[in-house]
């Protein structure tokens, strides 16, 4: 059984979903790649994972979070799952960039290059936002580009977290 509850935030409300004694998914309200099955959760805010969740959530917020001691169990392929655990080791005010994922998973993998689209892909898919931190992603150039929950999302979370200098956004054609 999946147990929910949403969760406001300053950036938007999010539904998070856990399973048994696991966050399996954090996702800001209609953003792309939302769950399509999120109705048929049920909704559950006293759930002890979700409590600890909400708590984290606000401490986030106010800047004052350490790393969550939350027991994250994203669903996803292979790839994507050793993309997200590059992600979990972007420290907190750090960025990385597509390239520098797909030449750690070459690298690991023993293979001359690997793509960076493919990279984006599963960035993109990442069910757990902000926990798997997949918006310190950036461009070749260090510009902003693609974030499923929006770019001014992605922006004020850099913000938040005193990502350097707040890095420009990337217009996508």
């Amino acid at each position: 059984m999946i147990c929910t509850c949403n969760i406001d935030t300053p950036l938007g409300p999010m539904t998070a979903a856990a399973s048994d004694d696991q966050l399996i998914g954090l996702w800001f309200v209609g953003q792309k790649h939302y769950p399509a099955d999120a109705q048929t959760w049920v909704n559950q805010p006293n759930h002890p994972i979700l409590v600890a969740l909400r708590t984290w959530i606000a401490e986030y917020f106010r800047g004052k979070a350490g790393r969550p001691e939350l027991l994250l169990s994203p669903r996803g392929t292979a790839f994507q799952q050793a993309v997200w655990e590059i992600l979990l080791r972007v420290p907190h005010g750090a960025t990385i960039t597509y390239g520098d994922i797909a030449r750690q998973l070459a690298a690991a993998r023993g293979l001359p290059s690997m793509s960076a689209q493919a990279v984006g892909g599963a960035v993109g898919r990442n069910p757990i936002s902000i926990l798997i931190p997949c918006h310190r992603v950036v461009g070749a150039d260090g510009s902003l580009t693609g974030y499923a929950g929006g770019m001014d999302r992605k922006q004020a979370l850099l913000q938040l977290e005193g990502a350097g200098e707040s890095p420009p956004i990337q217009k996508n054609p």
